[in-house]
């Protein structure tokens, strides 16, 4: 089992986890793209009880049912929390090493900017995902 661990850009947030992933996806949908400012948001989903934070942590609700958390100082963006299914999503970004995120699909790529080229071999899916 991998260690994940990382933060914000100034070091005033740090998080950690020990647990296996749940799942590791690439999510293209417009809500990723402006929060992360980028053309997706590449994460890995974890339990929340399996990830711990600490420092200071600002939340924007940025749909009924997730809120996304980043650093008060700097401003970098770290998760996705959905409390009422007990998830949380780190992104890559955030890693101290990257290279530990393995993809295991794309979703929501309806909103997939067009230069983007999926020909990684992994499932995508117009919207979310099936259900595990």
């Amino acid at each position: 089992m991998a260690r994940y661990g990382g933060g914000c850009l100034c070091g005033a947030v740090r998080y950690s986890a020990e647990a296996t992933p749940i799942n590791e996806r690439v999510c293209h949908c417009r809500a990723c793209q402006k929060v992360i400012g980028a053309a997706f948001n590449a994460r890995v989903l974890f339990r929340i009880d399996d990830v711990t934070v600490e420092g200071p942590v600002a939340m924007v609700n940025t749909s009924p049912d997730l809120k996304r958390g980043f650093c008060a100082a700097c401003g970098t963006t770290m998760f996705s929390r959905r409390d009422s299914a007990g998830i949380i999503g780190i992104t890559t970004g955030s890693l101290d090493d990257p290279s530990l995120f393995k993809p295991q699909m794309h979703i929501w790529t309806a909103s997939k900017q067009p230069w983007v080229q999926l020909n990684d071999g992994l499932p995508h899916y117009e919207g979310a995902p099936p259900p595990n």
